[in-house]
């Protein structure tokens, strides 16, 4: 199982105790957008309607079995799995209250795997001092088409991400780990305005059915603040 998704489980054994998401992380699908499916809609001139809606498991694990088995995707932790073992993975995912799972559509084409977890419930929470209203994000852009490269498209996703994150959910601070290896995503995150952070190691976890290697990750960091200037002044939650 990724890593994505067997965090939460692995925090709360520790802890012995469930971790509930903040409200304000659970967007029911009966409060979609004009009973689209749709959680967040995000139009941009010239561009089209970006949207948010939960993945489906079965219905998407085509699309998502084709991204993540891609060499590209090896910093995914899904390569080599199978279209069943996807499916199984994100049905899990399903049912948690910590961490959720949203296919990206520009105009009704799948473009991006959006991940949103609550820090607290990952691993990642050893390495940091989380915040009240912090929120972890992953991104998987699909690969480009046959049209080729596609200039400026990240920008504008990782726009409508950002918020749907600080906006849509009501959160102050996003966080990403990705590998320090990543350098693409590196520096995605560092153009779209995140600060980065400590370079971390994430500890191995090794249990009888689930073991992960240390993560050497590159903290970075997104304020509402930072990403909305011309909005009202964000309260620090601290």
């Amino acid at each position: 199982m990724s890593e994505q998704l067997i965090s939460e489980q692995l925090i709360s054994e520790r802890q012995n105790a469930p971790v509930t998401a903040p409200v304000s992380a659970q967007v029911p699908v009966s409060d979609s957008v004009s009973g689209s499916g749709s959680v967040s809609e995000h139009p941009v001139d010239g561009f089209g309607t970006v949207c948010l809606r939960p993945l489906d498991p079965e219905r998407d694990a085509d699309v998502v079995h084709t991204w993540v088995s891609e060499e590209r995707a090896a910093f995914w932790g899904m390569t080599g799995l199978t279209r069943a073992e996807v499916t199984e993975i994100y049905a899990h995912m399903a049912t948690l209250d910590t961490h959720h799972a949203y296919l990206a559509e520009r105009d009704g084409t799948p473009v991006a795997l959006l991940q949103t977890y609550e820090p607290e419930a990952d691993r990642v929470s050893e390495c940091y001092d989380v915040r009240p209203g912090d929120i972890g994000m992953h991104v998987l852009l699909a690969p480009a088409g046959p049209e080729g490269p596609r200039p400026g498209w990240t920008d504008v996703l990782l726009s409508a991400f950002t918020e749907f994150a600080l906006h849509t959910l009501d959160r102050h601070r996003i966080v990403v780990d990705p590998d320090v290896r990543n350098v693409k995503a590196i520096a995605r995150f560092t153009r779209q305005g995140f600060t980065p952070g400590p370079a971390v190691v994430l500890p191995e976890i090794d249990l009888p059915d689930v073991h992960l290697p240390e993560k050497h990750a590159q903290l970075a960091f997104l304020t509402r603040s930072v990403a909305f200037p011309d909005a009202l002044p964000d309260a620090d939650p601290r």
